[in-house]
């Protein structure tokens, strides 16, 4: 049915400029957006497209102007518009309620109320499931893992499985029997075909509201702060432990055990090989702060010229001694 932009104003905490009953049905980005859809300008890489769009509205930062759209302004665009998104479209509908009949869940498994498990899911043996939590198509749950509320486990995850533990003796590889568990706190997030090893002894531990992209790695004994974010092929490797709200840009890779401080940022294709204080910046690979790793990158792309450089230099020394005589 959709909604004025005065409406909508009101539930996302955003201040209309322009007309207040233009009707938005929707939402789109910026360039493909039309009249009757609403977009948003959160980084200012797209702030030319304000001149261009279609939009019926676009949520802007509080100092964006324009003289041919309706904006709704606010502090915080992104978070704004992820209000908008539920108001108009809300979240996603799911085709049936409670467990599914071709989920399998183990009997002494718990499943909290208003939980959504969808088939192929595996839930085994004394797993506890909290409230409002979904497990979608084929993510499996083993023995003992415990899930808080909201959590959401999407397609092909994998909780709990064993450890990579070995212990290598003549050659030999011998299996330790991982007999911890996984411990995933409230409003955890689980993209697909991520793994989350359990601990081979005690819990390995995601902290509440932290969120797992696809396809990460995460080994065992591993504990996780709050509020975290791990974007796509992360690998942490084994009994490290993260504080809260620490970011890993994609593929980023964390060795074995380390402690890397709250509120550290480590940039793509980082790699961390010490342990990190808090509230830092960190780049590269080794991992090196922001600031040192640009001057590194910087030299890094004039080797060539920094090359032939030195190599002229050479050549005038050796000329020069070959001038000056025995």
């Amino acid at each position: 049915m959709g909604m004025t932009l005065g409406e909508l104003a009101e539930q996302i905490g955003a201040v209309v400029v322009g007309d207040r009953t233009h009707k938005i049905a929707g939402v789109a980005t910026l360039e493909e957006a039309g009249p009757d859809q609403l977009s948003f300008l959160s980084n200012p890489v797209y702030e030319k497209q304000l001149a261009t769009t279609k939009a019926g509205g676009v949520i802007v930062a509080s100092g964006v102007s324009s003289d041919r759209l309706n904006l709704l302004k606010t502090n915080d665009p992104y978070l704004a518009f992820a209000k908008a998104v539920i108001a108009l479209h809300g979240y996603r509908r799911h085709p049936h309620s409670g467990e599914h009949r071709l989920a399998f869940v183990d009997p002494t498994a718990q499943i909290g109320q208003r939980t959504v498990l969808y088939p192929g899911v595996y839930v085994g043996p004394r797993v506890k499931i909290g409230h409002d939590c979904i497990v979608y198509p084929n993510a499996v749950i083993y023995e003992d893992c415990v899930l808080g509320d909201r959590v959401i486990i999407h397609a092909g995850a994998s909780i709990g499985h064993d450890g990579f533990g070995f212990a290598t003796s003549k050659g030999i590889h011998h299996k330790i029997p991982q007999i911890g568990n996984t411990v995933l706190e409230d409003d955890v997030e689980v993209g697909a075909n991520a793994v989350i090893q359990r601990a081979a002894m005690g819990s390995t531990v995601i902290g509440k509201g932290t969120k797992v992209d696809c396809l990460v790695a995460i080994g065992h004994g591993v504990k996780v702060g709050s509020h975290c974010l791990l974007v796509s092929q992360v690998g942490i490797a084994g009994s490290t432990t993260l504080g809260h709200h620490v970011t890993l840009a994609g593929q980023v890779g964390v060795a074995g055990h380390l402690k890397i401080g709250s509120n550290v940022m480590v940039a793509a294709q980082g790699g961390v090989t010490n342990d990190v204080g808090d509230e830092t910046a960190l780049m590269g690979s080794p991992a090196m702060p922001l600031a040192q790793a640009r001057r590194v990158y910087v030299t890094f792309t004039k080797l060539p010229e920094l090359l032939e450089r030195i190599r002229q230099l050479e050549q005038k020394v050796e000329e020069l001694g070959q001038d000056m005589g025995p």
